[in-house]
């Protein structure tokens, strides 16, 4: 298991892993501002601050796999 993890990691640095790196780089950067704006708008609110990272962590997470459906690796 050990093996195909670290052939993953190897193909991924090379740049033969992803089909649409820019696709990819592009739909991570979408999650990552939703999150940090969540972050941001929650923590000017009385939420208690684990409130806020476990909120603005799992709204973004929950909405990855449709970000990345269409997401193509060879």
């Amino acid at each position: 298991m050990l093996e195909i993890g670290w052939f993953s990691t190897k193909l991924f640095f090379k740049g033969k892993m992803l089909r649409d790196p820019i696709y990819f780089f592009q739909q991570i950067g979408i999650g990552f501002s939703i999150s940090l704006l969540l972050l941001m708008w929650l923590s000017q609110t009385s939420i208690p601050f684990w409130g806020t990272i476990a909120i603005s962590s799992f709204i973004p997470g929950s909405m990855m796999p449709f970000l990345l459906k269409d997401f193509k690796i060879k």
